[in-house]
C-alpha cells in the first residue's frame, strides 16, 4: 500500500509538473505573441513619423529656397538701382569685418 501511495503521489507530481509545464509554454507563447504585435505598432508609429518629418522638411526646404531667391533678386534689383552705394557699402562692411578680425589677433 505504501508503493501505491508513493506512486500515486509520483503520478500526481509528474501530472502537476506538466500541467506547469504546459502553462509556462502557453505564456511564453502568449508573450512572444505579444512583444510580436507591439513591435509592429512601434515600426508603424515611427515610420509614420519619419514620413510627417519628411514632408515637413520638404516643405520648409522648398520655403527657405523662395525666401532666398527672393532676397537674391532684391539685392541684385538695388545694386542695379545704385551701384556706386552697393559699392560703398560693400567696402564699408568688409572694413569693419577686417578690423574686427585684426582686433582679435592683438589679444
Amino acid at each position: 500500500m505504501a508503493t501505491n501511495a508513493v506512486d500515486q503521489a509520483k503520478d500526481e507530481a509528474k501530472a502537476a509538473a506538466q500541467q506547469m509545464a504546459d502553462s509556462a509554454s502557453k505564456l511564453s507563447a502568449e508573450a512572444q505573441r505579444s512583444f510580436g504585435e507591439a513591435a509592429k505598432r512601434f515600426e508603424k508609429v515611427v515610420t509614420e513619423g519619419l514620413e510627417q518629418i519628411r514632408a515637413q522638411s520638404r516643405t520648409y526646404a522648398d520655403n527657405a529656397g523662395e525666401h532666398i531667391d527672393d532676397a537674391q533678386r532684391y539685392v541684385v534689383e538695388r545694386v542695379k538701382e545704385r551701384p556706386l552705394v552697393a559699392t560703398g557699402a560693400a567696402l564699408g562692411v568688409g572694413l569693419l569685418i577686417g578690423l574686427l578680425l585684426a582686433s582679435g589677433r592683438k589679444n
